[in-house]
């Protein structure tokens, strides 16, 4: 069975091209974002870790930690971040698991329990290995999603759902295409006279949708 919402992630000892890392002990008390890949030197992937290098300035404002995964040892995670950097004009300052052996990718169900990489392996050996998950401080899996091979992630998207997050993590939701700075909603078990004492005033638009402006 997968990992569901709220679930404490896998801790980890892992290589990476920045070292040894115990997962839970890297993520601290921050965010953190871990982003899969089936393996170095492939086109999409090359063109989303360009794109997280890119947002560097947006992670630390959230506090958030970000580290890629591949099934590619430590060397060619370090090769590929030539091409990374080159392709983004921004340097991938994150870590890239080196999951040769599968322990991670299988202890986070992106590849079956047998899944092996045989000699001579191309991406498609390990093609499920293409997600990203959110995690909370409290390591707690927060949000995931999965990915084919041929549509790259929208990691604008990624930072908004972290946004939301965050945002919910004050006692709020969201509502549908919500960015930063929009109305939240309050959920429906909060009574009038709480929501009134909590958030000021609200706008009920049915009895169980009322907004409010985002707490600050």
């Amino acid at each position: 069975m997968g990992l569901r919402i709220n679930d404490t992630v896998p801790n980890f000892t892992a290589e990476t091209d920045q070292g040894t890392i115990q997962f839970h002990d890297w993520i601290g008390d921050s965010w953190a974002i871990l982003f899969s890949h089936p393996k170095d030197f492939t086109p999409v992937c090359t063109t989303e870790f360009s794109a997280v290098a890119q947002l560097a300035d947006e992670w630390a404002k959230r506090n958030t930690k970000v580290i890629g995964l591949s099934v590619d040892g430590v060397e060619d995670h370090k090769k590929w971040k030539k091409d990374i950097e080159a392709y983004g004009k921004a340097n991938p300052g994150f870590p890239i698991i080196a999951d040769e052996g599968l322990e991670v990718s299988k202890a986070f169900d992106m590849l079956p329990a047998d899944a092996f990489l045989p000699d001579g392996r191309t991406a498609a050996d390990s093609a499920t290995v293409r997600a990203v998950f959110i995690i909370g401080p409290d390591k707690k899996l927060k949000l995931s999603m999965i990915y084919p091979m041929t549509v790259g992630r929208n990691f604008a998207e990624v930072l908004r759902a972290l946004d939301g997050l965050q945002m919910s993590a004050k006692g709020v939701a969201t509502p549908a295409n919500w960015v930063p700075g929009e109305d939240v909603i309050i959920p429906p078990t909060v009574s009038n006279e709480d929501a009134k004492e909590k958030f000021g005033e609200f706008e009920t638009i049915f009895p169980y949708l009322r907004k409010t402006k985002a707490p600050a």
